[in-house]
């Protein structure tokens, strides 16, 4: 993994700091993992706009990434490593014994020709999907499942682990990313491994242009607006605007909008940091 910052010769690539992009060995797609991806523009099914800031961005494709692993017992090899725009972490082409291919979130350390495979039989290696149950404890893992079948949820973005820290019964007790402490059943499946791509967050664009490329619109700040358009707008001169919070009055900065009464609640045991 490597960054490269480029020379200033011209504004935009001022500040730019570019991935490396080492660890990619293809920059063709495979074809029967495609899927179209269509936009929404933040709009729902009522073209109503639902989600502020959204619209543009360069077109992109789907690829169809196996996050459940329920091709146990069955060997794959690595047969590259490949950029994914529509997520920050890159992706491996398996290509299985069978024939089959399929596309999993890459981890850290994951190399062409490597073998891998899913299922209580497997060795706790980088790219094995097991059970929680059967991966020794303090052992960095990703893609976790937080119901058995239900497919990876948590630790998938580029660079977060989690690390498994206790068993007891049918749970064991894993740190998540946010530094959440929580119980998750035993037969859910977890890959071993950090995410890859490590140096995504070391990232600059340089410019506000790479935005829109990544689809993103401009926002205005909620203290340049009227109190009609926000409730940190108005005031006479530059006012600071009062407490912040969101377009729809929620508290920002260390509100807590979780339920008290939710009942996953016991399942944590202790809570992200603020």
């Amino acid at each position: 993994m490597s960054v490269r910052k480029l020379k200033p010769i011209t504004p935009g690539q001022r500040f730019r700091v570019v991935n490396g992009f080492d660890a990619i060995t293809t920059d063709k797609p495979e074809k029967s993992l495609l899927a179209p991806l269509k936009k929404s523009g933040g709009r729902n099914s009522h073209g109503k706009m639902t989600m502020r800031h959204r619209g543009g961005g360069h077109k992109r494709r789907y690829r169809i990434v196996d996050f459940k692993r329920d091709k146990q017992d069955v060997a794959a090899v690595v047969k590259s490593i490949q950029y994914d725009p529509n997520r920050t972490a890159f992706v491996a082409l398996l290509e299985y014994t069978d024939g089959e291919k399929r596309y999993v979130i890459a981890q850290n350390g994951l190399e062409v020709g490597q073998k891998v495979s899913s299922g209580a039989s497997s060795a706790p290696e980088i790219g094995n999907a097991l059970p929680l149950n059967d991966i020794p404890l303090g052992t960095i893992i990703s893609c976790i499942e937080l119901r058995p079948g239900q497919g990876a949820v948590m630790a998938r973005s580029a660079g977060t682990f989690a690390q498994l820290m206790a068993k007891d019964g049918k749970f064991v007790t894993v740190k998540l990313p946010s530094g959440e402490t929580r119980l998750i059943l035993s037969g859910c499946l977890a890959t071993i491994g950090a995410v890859s791509n490590s140096d995504h967050q070391l990232l600059v664009s340089g410019k506000a242009g790479r935005s829109r490329w990544l689809g993103r619109r401009p926002r205005t700040r909620p203290v340049a607006m009227n109190p009609v358009d926000h409730p940190m707008g108005g005031g006479e001169g530059r006012a600071s605007g009062g407490h912040p919070r969101s377009k729809n009055g929620i508290p920002a900065k260390g509100f807590r909008t979780r339920s008290k009464t939710k009942s996953t609640n016991r399942y944590i045991i202790e809570r992200r940091k603020k």
